[in-house]
């Protein structure tokens, strides 16, 4: 699978929350790749509607979860998909957050494990990729599966993610959106998405080593912090934020819009980010 499978922007949603109507459009608009969130199922029942329903768009898993989802399984959904859609899926898997995974233990080992399995079964380095923020994780994702994909992450760890993982492997990061120039609003739709995710251990950990301390990692969080991780403003302001993860070197970003306005933001979205593919 070459990077431009990918295209430079697709679009991040929980695993159920695309039709294959919405696949079409989003494939017509110019999006390069569908990421399904929110750990899908290892059985992957979603993936091949939407394939099914497009032509040359990616359809990528981010991520599946290796806690409850076992490789084999993954590995034969993934074989079952590739034999009728050749080259259009990748596989994402991830550690998920110790929070929510009764039987976490040392995710770096965990995750040797699992490629192990997806070796073993077939499913090829270029046809995964690994959800990674720190730095043994992000070379892992390197050495290991086609690259990384790192998650509510500001523009500053993909420049220092470029680095880690080297010229060549992919870099396909998630950027949170909120469709609106009016501040209070952007606050009031995404102030606790931001809480969720600075609660769990490992992504408040990461933004510490890009600067932001406890008093940005708040309630509602810091204005600092808000700007880094949620872009919002006009549309074109939108896309050059997005476009920042590009410049640092990401191949790719995916576009998560928050809020109930989730297609009519894609189609705004569209012609300003395919100018700056």
């Amino acid at each position: 699978m070459a990077f431009d499978s990918l295209g430079r922007f697709g679009v991040w949603r929980a695993y159920n929350g695309f039709s294959p109507q919405d696949a079409r459009e989003l494939e017509q608009l110019g999006y390069g790749a569908l990421w399904l969130g929110a750990s899908p199922p290892a059985d992957l029942a979603t993936v091949e509607p939407l394939l099914d329903a497009t032509e040359t768009i990616t359809v990528a898993t981010s991520i599946v979860n290796i806690w409850a989802s076992p490789a084999k399984e993954a590995a034969d959904s993934f074989h079952r998909i590739e034999a009728r859609f050749p080259g259009r899926f990748l596989l994402g898997i991830g550690a998920g957050h110790p929070e929510h995974t009764g039987e976490y233990r040392k995710p770096y080992d965990a995750l040797v494990e699992y490629l192990d399995e997806l070796d073993a079964a077939g499913v090829p380095v270029e046809r995964r990729a690994v959800a990674a923020l720190g730095p043994r994780v992000l070379k892992l994702a390197a050495e290991r599966s086609l690259g990384a994909l790192p998650y509510f992450v500001p523009a500053a760890h993909t420049g220092k993610a470029r680095e880690i993982v080297g010229p060549d492997a992919l870099l396909a990061t998630e950027h949170k959106v909120v469709l609106t120039d009016d501040t209070r609003t952007a606050h009031a739709v995404a102030d606790q998405t931001v809480a969720f995710y600075v609660g769990l251990t490992n992504y408040a950990s990461n933004l510490r080593r890009f600067g932001f301390t406890d008093a940005d990692l708040t309630v509602p969080p810091s204005e600092a912090l808000f700007d880094a991780v949620i872009a919002h403003g006009t549309p074109e302001r939108i896309a050059a934020q997005l476009s920042a993860h590009a410049d640092a070197g990401a191949d790719h970003v995916a576009v998560q819009i928050l809020g109930d306005n989730y297609l009519p933001a894609l189609r705004t979205l569209a012609p300003l980010l395919t100018a700056r593919s």
